[in-house]
């Protein structure tokens, strides 16, 4: 079995608590939004976000390569990482989703608002942002999310200096205690 002091193999049981999960959601600024085209190529783009009910929401114009792939198949993911916020370095979570095309003036108007108006934004930069949103081709985006994929560096760094606690550590996925003995006996490593 990986020895979290002497080897990374093992990584899904350094989660993100849910509190430090929410904290990451609402604190950054921007995440990564991928889809798959429809000749199967995965694609990226950084994107502003606002997380509010329970979804990711962003969006872009009608015309783009995205809403057209999101349309076909809505099946997405987000990608979020705390650098460059009070957080530090190290703080990752992946959300598997689908993506709800919202094109009504109420979720226009609250939305908008909701990315424009962050917490510190400047007053006059917020109130043109948001002006300048409302543009004809816009389409707000809604990412439900149906799985989370976490993980919290600090934990591995505690871990790899022993020092983190059973209480601390998450659950080792099914996908690591089933795979990991596979691939290690394929390699020959007991």
């Amino acid at each position: 079995m990986a020895d979290p002091t002497k080897d990374h193999e093992i990584v899904s049981w350094y989660p993100l608590d849910d509190d430090v999960r929410e904290e990451l959601l609402t604190t950054a600024r921007e995440a990564v939004l991928n889809w798959t085209t429809k000749d199967g190529w995965a694609v990226g783009v950084m994107h502003g976000y606002y997380w509010g009910k329970g979804s990711i929401w962003m969006t872009a114009a009608s015309h783009r390569h995205r809403m057209s792939a999101l349309r076909r198949d809505p099946r997405c993911s987000v990608v979020i990482t705390s650098t460059g916020t009070h957080l530090g370095l190290g703080k990752t979570l992946t959300i598997k989703g689908r993506c709800i095309m919202h094109e009504d003036r109420e979720t226009k108007d609250w939305f908008y608002h909701q990315l424009a108006w962050r917490p510190g934004a400047d007053p006059e930069q917020a109130a043109n942002f948001e002006k300048m949103l409302d543009s004809p081709l816009r389409v707000v985006m809604e990412i439900v999310p149906e799985k989370w994929i976490t993980f919290d560096g600090a934990k591995m760094a505690k871990d790899t200096a022993g020092i983190l606690t059973d209480e601390e550590r998450g659950p080792m996925l099914s996908s690591d205690a089933e795979r990991l003995p596979t691939e290690m006996a394929k390699r020959g490593i007991d």
